[in-house]
């Protein structure tokens, strides 16, 4: 049976593989489903910011080399991953300036290249699945609008969420700017959003189904990682 370990940039994340992800996931096969945050409170950005790559790619490695029966993947947010200096993650860069519809696939491709490239660890890296969010955890939530203003408890707002949900193709391409990000959008009609508890509540309102269905990036992932056990 197969292990699978969802490498995870925040408590929401976290709350969100614990909650939704990993029961569906058993019932594909995989005989364990875990979340493991990016490094603890003392290795992040004091802002905020995503660990390293260089840091993820130790711990990727190393929980590979340690369980045979392993398979990692990564959720994280392309908007917040750093883009230069020692912290920089393979692809981001090059990816700000390409299309919508090749950032994802730039950086998760980087990534991969980049496990496989370490001595040794060609045959690991058929074990890892790196998947980048586009943009943050939010946008997800706006697969349902409805489902996600009762979610958290304010069904007034349904008509305001679609108004943002509207402007785009898909809930993944809501904007990265710092004021428009999914996040940012929501804080506005939402004083007080915590992202944890309220993202966790709306998600288990709109269910994997609907998030899956409008999220063409997320279900591509979803797909290739439920096929994998056994």
């Amino acid at each position: 049976m197969t292990r699978l370990l969802i490498h995870v940039e925040g408590e929401t994340e976290e709350s969100f593989v614990n909650e939704l992800l990993a029961p569906h996931l058993y019932t594909c096969g995989y005989s364990q489903v875990s979340a493991r945050l990016l490094g603890n409170a003392r290795q992040r950005d004091r802002r905020g910011g995503i660990r390293g790559w260089n840091g993820v790619r130790r711990d990727i490695l190393k929980h590979l080399k340690e369980d045979s029966a392993c398979l990692a993947t990564t959720m994280v947010d392309y908007y917040g991953l750093p883009q230069s200096g020692e912290k920089a993650w393979p692809g981001r860069a090059e990816a700000g300036s390409l299309p919508f519809a090749r950032k994802a696939a730039t950086v998760q491709d980087a990534l991969l290249a980049d496990i496989g490239s370490e001595a040794g660890a060609a045959s690991l890296a058929t074990r890892f699945v790196p998947y980048v969010m586009m943009h943050e955890f939010e946008g997800l939530l706006f697969s349902d609008c409805a489902h996600f203003a009762e979610g958290i408890g304010r069904a007034e707002l349904a008509p305001s969420f679609q108004a943002i949900r509207d402007e785009f193709d898909t809930p993944e391409e809501i904007n990265d700017s710092p004021v428009t990000a999914p996040s940012k959008r929501v804080q506005a009609l939402v004083p007080g959003y915590e992202k944890p508890l309220f993202g966790t509540l709306a998600a288990l309102e709109i269910g994997l189904n609907a998030i899956r269905a409008q999220c063409p990036h997320f279900r591509q992932w979803l797909e290739h990682i439920e096929s994998r056990p056994g």
